[in-house]
């Protein structure tokens, strides 16, 4: 953070004489140049209508594009009941390593993902990419072997990079941190719904009799055209940021920023700053939210896999194909409830988050113990698995609202999302053709991660919640109190504008009145 400036694109320095300090318009949030010198009350009730209208407007197409983007990326899984690997000859590790290329290209773009998202309108980059993977999603189609389907997975986890930190960032600018929790559950629990959509689109091209022209390929055209319809209405209706939201008014504007004050994080800034990276790096709660997203991550190689597991337990590919739309039920109905309690619950994210990984713990159990000829009991096993996904989105939710400083929010990202990408790289390679059926190893591995999980979660919350109580018996920080900016009125005139705490893009470090929530 600099002290002052005689224009504003020098290094800031200090005014003595006239007791205050002016910094470039570039140090501070973009959201200072929207209410800089505005009164920041307004009416509950006017408030709420402007959320409301934020809702209707960026929720729904949230909401899709993760179903879209989830549906896109477990393709593999649908297909492989559907035929992709006789008629590309896949052996089971190829299989595996298409699983692993997706998630190590998500990781070799994913910071200079972020970096783009900081630096480029947040809606059109993403719109870009969805545009670039529903060409890469479609070319599935005319792949005859593991070399076509490696380079077009390696292109889908390139452009998805764009999708999750976008999500982050953008729910970070409109909604509070309460909000949030709630608002990244709905756009999560869209996972569970592509899982049942899918099911029946797959169920749907299973009985397309075309010749020269199989199901699965069917499959990925038809999920390459929803991919494609998903884009252009992200590129049309989709916001970069509060302060441009074509669906607001200038007033309206004003107030989605002054109502997102409390988080003491800010909209945005599109000035990278090193100072907030070597931070980001260097906070130990960077590298724990790290170690649990990439832990959490390995049983998520069961995407690509549940549904070969469903079919080893006995069943037709035809009710194996319909039974995948209960996994999609538990996702929605398990993420629903938990994100919901987290929200209604202060500080409580920590303790839901282990609560519904239980059963992942007991389903761990069962799939290892229960005889081969339990075919109902095993499914349920496999169902039981996906309840702890919840611990993962309130992971997500939580990670956002604790971190401030909009280029530590996109370091802290990247790294927690090269994490996911890790996890899910290294899931693949257990499931290997020697421990078929029972896969006793692949399950004992993810009962492991799952229980190291947990308590990963509740570390997390100690050391925050020691650092809350550290802050509290501070003297009251004013380094902060008497910052301006200098900017050109409508007359002409350079005018000196104050500008509140909320808005000068600090990180929770460097804003001692920051409290982390739990």
């Amino acid at each position: 953070m600099g002290k002052s400036s005689d224009s504003f694109d020098e290094k800031p320095k200090e005014v003595v004489q006239e007791k205050y300090v002016a910094i470039s318009t570039k140090e501070v949030d973009t959201a200072a140049q929207l209410v800089a010198g505005t009164d920041d009350s307004y009416d509950p009730e006017e408030a709420l209508r402007v959320r409301r209208k934020i809702d209707f407007h960026i929720l729904p197409l949230m909401c899709i594009l993760y179903w879209i983007q989830f549906m896109d990326k477990t393709t593999l899984g649908s297909a492989a009941i559907l035929g992709i690997r006789e008629a590309t000859h896949l052996t089971t590790n190829q299989y595996n390593r298409l699983g692993t290329i997706f998630y190590l290209s998500y990781l070799a773009f994913e910071f200079p993902q972020n970096l783009c998202l900081q630096r480029f309108p947040v809606g059109k980059w993403m719109s870009f990419n969805i545009t670039v993977w529903g060409i890469a999603l479609s070319c599935h189609a005319a792949c005859k072997n593991f070399a076509g389907l490696f380079v077009v997975r390696l292109i889908l986890g390139m452009c998805e990079g764009s999708i999750t930190a976008g999500f982050l960032i953008v729910s970070s600018m409109f909604y509070t941190r309460k909000e949030q929790t709630l608002r990244v559950g709905y756009w999560f629990l869209m996972n569970g719904t592509a899982q049942i959509i899918s099911g029946f689109i797959s169920f749907g091209v299973l009985h397309i009799k075309t010749k020269g022209f199989e199901p699965w390929q069917w499959l990925m055209i038809v999920t390459g055209i929803l991919t494609f319809l998903t884009a252009l209405a992200f590129w049309l209706m989709f916001p970069d940021s509060p302060t441009n939201a074509w669906f607001l008014t200038p007033k309206e504007r004003a107030i989605a920023v002054w109502r997102i004050k409390v988080n003491q994080t800010g909209v945005e800034n599109k000035h990278f700053k090193k100072e907030q990276m070597i931070e980001a790096l260097l906070d130990p709660k960077t590298w724990l939210f790290a170690l649990f997203s990439a832990l959490d991550n390995v049983p998520n190689s069961l995407t690509n896999q549940r549904q070969i597991i469903v079919s080893s337990f006995g069943f037709t590919p035809l009710q194996t194909t319909l039974l995948g739309c209960v996994d999609g039920v538990v996702e929605i109905v398990t993420i629903w409830t938990g994100v919901s309690i987290a929200a209604h619950l202060p500080n409580s994210r920590a303790y839901v988050s282990v609560i519904y990984m239980i059963p992942n713990v007991l389903g761990v159990f069962l799939v290892n113990l229960l005889p081969w000829t339990n075919q109902i009991g095993l499914l349920f096993s496999v169902w039981l698995s996906g309840v702890g996904t919840t611990g993962f989105v309130l992971m997500l939710s939580w990670l956002s609202s604790v971190t401030a400083g909009h280029t530590k929010r996109v370091t802290v990202n990247a790294i927690m999302l090269s994490a996911y990408c890790i996890g899910n790289s290294a899931g693949p390679f257990m499931w290997q053709a020697k421990y078929k059926p029972r896969n006793h190893i692949p399950w004992i591995i993810i009962g492991i991660c799952d229980v190291s999980c947990m308590a990963i979660l509740l570390v997390l919350r100690y050391i925050l919640w020691r650092e809350n109580k550290r802050r509290d018996t501070e003297p009251a920080d004013t380094t902060y109190d008497d910052v301006y900016i200098e900017r050109v009125s409508s007359s002409g005139e350079v005018e000196r504008v104050k500008v509140t705490k909320e808005f000068l893009d600090l990180t929770d470090i460097q804003n001692r009145d920051f409290r982390y929530v739990l």
